[in-house]
């Protein structure tokens, strides 16, 4: 058996929900608003003109720079934590209360303060405490 690949970055985080979670990560350069823009009893963005409008977030890394809206939007978190299609975990570049809520709420592993330039959608992606560690394909 081969051994794992080393990442291509790893990256040090503030912790906003400590935890662990590994996988593929989808990347919005734009802010997402939970409440009306990402539907909680499928994951999928439905917000109009977004760049992830019609993909899901379950299991995912979702990576965007900040959230947006509604303080309700911390339930469509909760929600998506319910019905077992949350983001695997969440990475900003500066948190606000609304995602944090919501990921403490639902034990969703997030960290912020970090360059989200470095991730791009299909990176393999695994956040472990303040670590963010990235590989251009699964390792």
């Amino acid at each position: 058996m081969g051994e794992k690949a080393e990442p291509r970055v790893i990256l040090e985080a503030r912790i906003i929900k400590a935890g662990t979670a590994e996988g593929e990560a989808l990347v919005s350069p734009e802010p997402i608003g939970f409440l009306g823009g990402v539907d909680g009893e499928t994951g999928i963005v439905t917000e109009k003109g977004h760049p992830l409008e019609r993909q899901c977030v379950a299991g995912k890394i979702l990576v965007f720079p900040t959230g947006k809206g509604s303080t309700v939007g911390s339930y469509v978190l909760y929600q998506l934590a319910i019905n077992a299609i949350a983001p695997a975990a969440i990475i900003n570049t500066d948190s606000e209360p609304i995602v944090a809520v919501g990921a403490i709420i639902s034990d969703i592993p997030m960290v912020d303060q970090i360059p989200i330039g470095h991730i791009h959608t299909g990176d393999w992606v695994r956040v472990e405490g303040a670590q963010v560690w990235i590989w251009s394909d699964k390792p």
